[in-house]
This record gives structure tokens, C-alpha cells and sequence, in this order.
């Protein structure tokens, strides 16, 4: 077995679409892979399989169905519908594997493939290298005999099953009357069912993003382009917005002013309330190393942890597990409530900090902003062929980078996990320094890819 994950990065498989390794081909070998891997045991063995709106998810989809059905197993389909409605889902329906055919954020012409345990959480490293070098093998002889095919199904109610789990997180005797809420679904796969929930719920639902056709996705709306949701809440009027990402598993927001909230402003309000509540366990949140130093400082003052991981919510997942921890997530807007779900959640996250506004009565601008963040750059560098970050003059640079912010501020600089990028991210208390510091690192890592 390889000791190195070759296809899988840190969520997953993800690629051009009809590219390699995005192709229909490595959804079937995958298929078979995994679900050899994970039938164990006698019983009839199933895989649930979701996707967003992307064009490509109809060939990945038969794709994959077709592996599975080849390596014995049967098939639940669920059509469009949020990251964590698999995981969901999986658990729900006693499902050996889940799998969502998303590329998340990215465009339309990328895709790709998660998958959760029978447990509704990401494979870790092991089972997915695991899977890999099951995939480089000669299958074959492991594949089912012709009466032992698996059959696919599709099932109708997945939507409202999910609907109705997150209404359930929101508190008894709260609702949302009188509040106006701009929806922003990315055009992506909680397109139905984010407006739904909202709706049910009492507020007045003003819902964007919702007519995906299968290329707009993410296009110029969602929770990575965050200043269309903060135009239509100023536009409409409406006490705040919620944008969500492709799949539905990351939630960024604006105030009635149209001002960002990010994911470590909304980390910090769940903290805080489910603190005060008694509710919060493990005295400390998990949050990786891009979380910003005022939101540490904030947490610290309230006499609460913060656990830094490395970058990807899997791992933030990993941390909560260990320290017995009920919230985690991402500054970009991945949220783990684990008293709720096994997944980052953005319609969950938002119930939570919908919860916190009706309690205390006062505009969102005077409530979901709990600490003023130090100042922060990030820029990335795109490079081909071997990594620039091991050259002399990156390395020296990188050294008089760190000196300059000392105690100060922070340094991180990490190659992207899905794409040929390094990542260059600092802050400090002053901005003109930390710009600078970015700036000036860039240029060394794009003078050394230049030469690579």
C-alpha cells in the first residue's frame, strides 16, 4: 500500500470536469473500489449518492453508480441536495457509504467527489490511501457474480427528511416572524430546500440564486462572492443575508448595513451562546491556522480554548473528536455543530445565529459582530511544475517575513490542497506592514516558479 494519497486531497477528489482525473472512468473505478472496501459482512449492503447542480454530476453520477452496483452494493440516489444532507442521510438510512459528486465553491467546469463513512464523516487518510491502491489493482476477481449485482433506487423524500432534521435544531418556541432574510443558494444544490427551511420557519424569504442550469454555479453569487448578497440585502431592505456555497456546506453573512460576516465572526456568536447556555463542551472551539488572531484573542477572553488544525474541515473534525468539542469550522464559513451533524452545515449555522438575533431583539449589525479582526492578507500564486516554496530566496524571504511581524502578528504560507497555488497569509496590528510582508513574498514565490 502507497504511504502518499495521490487522488485524494483534502476534500476529496476534485478536478476539471471530463479531465483526468475528473472522468467518468475514474467514477466507476472508484465505485468498485470503495465499495469493495467498505462491504463487510453479510447483509445487503448500500451507498447513498447526492451531487450539486454542476452539468458534469450527470456523468459522474452513472459513473459511480455503475462501481457500485459491479462491487455488490445498492444504490440510493438523491438528486441535488447539501453536502451535509449525505452525511445526514447515510446515517439515517444505515448506509454503508455516502458519497456528493461537488466541487464545492469552484466553477462549473470543475467537480468532484466526497466521501463519508457509515458514521457520516469524511474518510481519514488511511481508508482513503486505502482506496487507492484498491483502485490501482486488478479488481476482477473481487467484483460480484451476476446474481449479486446491486440494484439503484431513487429516493423521493430525501429532501423533506433533511428539511425537516434542520428545523429540528432550531429552537422550540422560537421563529422567525417579522425578519427578512435574502437567501443567497449559489445556484447550487441547497437551491429548494435553503428557502424552504427559512420559510417554514416564518420569515419572510427573499430567495436568490435559486434557477441553477447546470453552468452557473457559483457564478458571480454565493458565500465566495459575498458582495452580490450584501448589494440585494441593502437593495431589498432585509435585516440580513445568507449565502451559501455550491454545496451547502459553508454559510458567510451580511448585516442589515451589508456588512461580511465571516466564518470566525460566526463561530465566535455560536461560542459565546452555546457558552453562556452551559452548552458549549469541551471548554473550546476548533478552528484551523487561518483563523484570525482577534478572534483567538476574543475566545481567550471569554475563557475559552482555541484548537488550531491544519487546513480543511475534515481536520477540524478530527480535532473535535479528540478534545470532545461540539463546535469547530473555518473562517471561510464551514461550521461543525456536532450536537446536530458530522459536517459542516451553513443552513444549520445559520439556524444557530438566526436563534441569537430573535433572542436579543437588536439589529444584526449590533449582535453577529463580536470582535474586530486584525488586519489580514491573502493572495496565492499560481505555479506550474515543482514547488517554488523550497527555493533559496523563498526561504530567505519567508525568514525576514517572520521577523518583521515577530510577535506581533503571524505567518502562514501552505501549497493548496485541490490546486497548483501557494497560499500567502498574514496579519499583524498594522495593515501597510502586513501588506507588504504579502506582497513582497509573492513576488519571490513567483520569481522562483518563473525559474522552476
Amino acid at each position: 500500500m502507497t504511504s502518499k494519497r495521490r487522488l485524494f486531497g483534502t476534500d476529496g477528489i476534485r478536478g476539471k470536469a471530463n479531465t483526468d482525473p475528473m472522468t467518468a472512468g475514474l467514477g466507476l473505478r472508484l465505485g468498485q473500489a470503495a465499495g469493495l472496501w467498505f462491504t463487510r459482512g453479510a447483509h445487503r449492503h448500500r451507498v447513498v449518492i447526492g451531487k450539486d447542480t454542476r452539468l458534469s454530476g450527470y456523468m459522474i453520477e452513472p459513473a459511480l453508480t455503475a462501481g457500485f452496483v459491479g462491487a455488490g452494493m445498492d444504490v440510493v440516489l438523491v438528486g441535488p441536495l447539501p453536502t451535509p444532507a449525505i452525511a445526514l442521510l447515510t446515517r439515517s438510512l444505515r448506509a454503508d457509504l455516502g458519497v456528493m459528486i461537488s466541487a464545492s465553491h469552484n466553477a462549473y467546469e470543475d467537480n468532484g467527489i466526497k466521501l463519508f463513512g457509515p458514521d457520516g464523516c469524511k474518510l481519514s487518510d488511511e481508508t482513503e490511501i486505502a482506496i487507492e491502491a484498491l483502485m490501482d489493482s486488478d479488481l476482477s476477481p473481487q467484483l460480484a457474480a451476476p446474481a449479486k449485482l446491486g440494484r439503484a433506487s431513487r429516493l423521493e423524500d430525501a429532501p423533506g427528511r433533511y428539511i425537516e432534521v434542520t428545523k429540528a435544531s432550531f429552537p422550540r418556541g422560537l421563529r422567525l416572524d417579522g425578519l427578512k432574510i435574502v437567501v443567497d443558494c449559489a445556484n447550487g444544490a441547497a437551491y429548494r430546500v435553503a428557502p424552504t427551511v427559512l420559510w417554514e420557519l416564518g420569515a419572510e424569504v427573499i430567495a436568490v440564486g435559486v434557477a441553477p442550469d447546470g453552468f452557473n454555479i457559483n457564478r458571480g453569487c454565493g458565500s465566495t462572492v459575498p458582495q452580490f448578497l450584501c448589494g440585494e440585502v441593502t437593495r431589498t431592505g432585509a435585516h440580513l443575508g445568507l449565502a451559501l456555497d455550491g454545496d451547502a456546506d459553508r454559510l458567510i453573512v451580511a448585516d442589515e448595513r451589508g456588512a461580511i460576516i465571516d466564518g470566525d465572526q460566526i463561530l465566535a456568536l455560536i461560542a459565546h451562546s452555546w457558552n453562556r447556555a452551559g452548552r458549549l463542551a469541551g471548554g473550546g472551539v476548533a478552528a484551523t491556522v487561518m483563523s484570525n488572531l482577534g478572534f483567538e484573542r476574543f475566545l481567550g477572553g471569554q475563557g475559552i480554548a482555541l484548537h488550531r488544525t491544519q487546513v480543511g474541515d475534515r481536520y477540524v473534525m478530527e480535532c473535535m473528536r479528540e478534545r470532545g468539542l461540539n463546535v469547530g469550522g473555518e473562517q471561510s464559513g464551514h461550521v461543525i455543530l456536532t450536537d446536530y451533524a458530522t459536517t459542516g452545515d451553513g443552513l444549520l449555522a445559520a439556524l444557530q445565529l438566526l436563534a441569537v438575533l430573535v433572542e436579543d431583539g437588536r439589529p444584526a449589525s449590533q449582535v453577529l459582530r463580536l470582535f474586530e479582526p486584525l488586519p489580514q492578507v491573502l493572495k496565492n500564486v499560481r505555479y506550474s511544475g515543482p514547488s517554488p516554496l523550497n527555493a533559496p530566496s523563498v526561504q530567505r524571504a519567508i525568514a525576514a517575513a517572520e521577523a518583521t511581524l515577530a510577535a506581533s502578528g503571524r505567518l502562514l504560507i501552505r501549497r493548496s490542497g485541490t490546486e497548483p497555488l501557494v497560499r500567502v497569509m498574514a496579519e499583524g496590528e498594522d495593515a501597510a506592514v502586513v501588506l507588504r510582508v504579502v506582497d513582497d513574498l509573492c513576488a519571490e514565490i513567483a520569481a522562483a516558479a518563473a525559474v522552476a
